[in-house]
């Protein structure tokens, strides 16, 4: 679990220092009249920047598995692998909402400390950025959300409004355009930030590429806009290398380990049982991808105990196989063992006491080295990802470059940015190959929508960015996904497009609640926001 100690140690510390000032009743009278005198706003930036970069289950027991990047036999996984309620369910539709609200909370309260005090004119406009970067995937993952009257407690608002999606997606980005065109690198910039350690020219990257993101949303829905705000990132000028990549190192020291990772190293059903998709592993061996070996690995022993052991595996990239999505582990006909292709399973080690075989222990798991470290980074969004969406925009005839070019740049990009994972490289493509495959997968005009969008699934699935690869599929098509059959769905067989609001709203804000879910259409999974046509 997360630690969330940072700004509340920064109050309780700013309590204590005007504890030791003559003015002591004076400033103590309201507790709320808190200034950038007494808390330094920089320190909001970064413990939002980690809440919001480090989500854990908030996308490993849905998004992952709704777009088949991971595949899973554990019995709270069925929510994601199966579309079947299991598990603490209620507390999992609201994990994106708390992860994307809490961040930005702290954003928000960094903006007001600093309202209207040049000096912190960079910080200001990063945190309209960031708020942009929040919004996006909470409205994307439920659809009309809390926007215009969102972070308005201190005001007395504590029901906000709905807005729908077109308008917050108009708003964010008017905001971008705004926040990112008046970023000064010759002013300073954020003196705690975890993604670029406070240079403004990245800032100023991330804001056009966020812009770029926000406006391919729009593409079946408002091309005219899509094709405006697309043209004015590139224009304006996107990030330009993998150096430019937004991503945060998580601190397990400190209590701020990597989530992702602490879930597969501290819960043994989940490292024995959560396995790469065979959408995915199949589809990189179909193109020889030299990612595979830097990615996945079984398990190096034989048997259960084996294959549950946090020590690194087996990644030779011909030994990797993709487990198909809507098997389990009960037994009946949907038993893993009667998967097409099953490889059966690896037998007890004799020389394990009450070992027993383990099912799944010739699928492909995320590599130890690489994913586990709770210390690794998470990517937020990256140089490969501005760089297909630029070769789409160019493909629909978009003044944004050459697409062929782009999504060259985006094939090798992808694969060296792995190597960002971990202080200490551990996925690693060497130069070689990653030339050798980019120079034998040009972008072909027949096939260019296709190419660019399975490239987006691969890039944001091995990045574990699962958010952005489910939300990606929605609004592309890619890839051509095969709904799981199993009995009990809560979408009646098809791919969740939504998740549903949670539970709590309906005794914390129940008008508005009513008022966004009349407006959508309904609050279930398979609901489309606005831009999912």
């Amino acid at each position: 679990m997360k630690k969330r100690y940072l700004f509340g140690c920064l109050v309780i510390g700013a309590s204590l220092f005007t504890g030791c000032t003559k003015n002591f009743d004076k400033i103590n009278t309201d507790p709320n009249q808190t200034s950038s005198t007494l808390i330094n706003p920089n320190f909001l930036m970064s413990q939002s920047q980690i809440n919001f970069s480090n989500p854990g289950y908030d996308q490993l027991l849905f998004q992952s598995m709704w777009v088949q990047g991971l595949a899973g036999t554990e019995g709270y996984y069925t929510n994601g692998d199966k579309y079947v309620v299991g598990g603490s369910f209620d507390s999992y539709i609201g994990e994106t909402w708390d992860e994307c609200y809490g961040a930005g909370t702290l954003v928000y309260e960094m903006k007001n400390l600093i309202k209207g005090n040049a000096a912190y004119s960079n910080l200001d406009n990063c945190g309209t950025i960031l708020l942009a970067l929040y919004e996006q995937r909470v409205t994307d993952a439920y659809g009309d959300c809390p926007y215009s009257q969102a972070y308005q407690a201190k005001t007395g608002i504590f029901a906000p409004v709905f807005d729908k999606q077109q308008a917050i997606y108009a708003s964010m980005l008017s905001q971008l355009a705004t926040a990112t065109a008046a970023l000064d690198v010759s002013k300073a910039g954020p003196t705690s930030d975890l993604f670029f350690g406070g240079d403004v020219s990245k800032w100023k990257k991330l804001g056009y590429s966020l812009m770029l993101r926000c406006a391919m949303r729009l593409t079946k829905v408002d091309a005219a806009t899509a094709q405006k705000y697309a043209e004015m990132a590139y224009a304006g000028g996107t990030m330009a290398s993998i150096s430019d990549d937004a991503l945060a190192y998580c601190d397990n020291t400190n209590g701020n380990g990597n989530s992702d990772a602490t879930t597969l190293k501290n819960n043994t059903p989940d490292w024995q049982q959560v396995r790469w998709s065979n959408t995915l592993i199949s589809f990189m061996q179909s193109t020889s991808d030299p990612r595979i070996p830097a990615v996945a690995e079984i398990s190096a022993g034989t048997g259960l105990t084996a294959n549950g052991a946090y020590v690194p595996g087996i990644n030779t990239a011909s030994l990797q196989i993709g487990m198909p999505n809507g098997y389990d582990l009960n037994g009946g006909a949907t038993d893993i063992s009667h998967a097409p292709n099953y490889p059966g399973a690896t037998p007890a080690d004799p020389t394990v006491t009450g070992d027993a075989p383990a099912p799944l222990g010739k699928y492909s798991r995320p590599r130890y080295a690489v994913y586990v470290d709770l210390n690794r980074a998470n990517f937020v969004l990256t140089y490969g990802e501005s760089e297909l969406l630029l070769a789409e925009a160019a493909t629909r005839g978009w003044n944004t470059g050459v697409a062929a070019t782009h999504y060259a740049n985006a094939l090798a990009a992808d694969m060296a940015e792995l190597a960002q994972f971990n202080t200490a490289p551990a996925a690693v493509v060497d130069a070689g190959s990653i030339a050798t495959y980019v120079a034998a997968h040009p972008l072909l005009p027949g096939t260019a929508l296709q190419q660019i969008n399975m490239e987006y699934f691969v890039e944001t699935c091995t990045s574990f960015d699962f958010n952005e690869a489910w939300n990606n599929w929605k609004r592309s098509g890619y890839p051509a996904l095969v709904p799981v059959v199993y009995t009990g769905q809560f979408t009646n067989g098809s791919i969740p497009r939504r998740i549903q609001y949670p539970s709590s709203l309906g005794s914390t804000d129940p008008a508005n609640l009513a008022s966004a879910v009349a407006s959508m259409g309904g609050d279930t999974f398979t609901t489309r926001v606005y831009w999912d046509k």
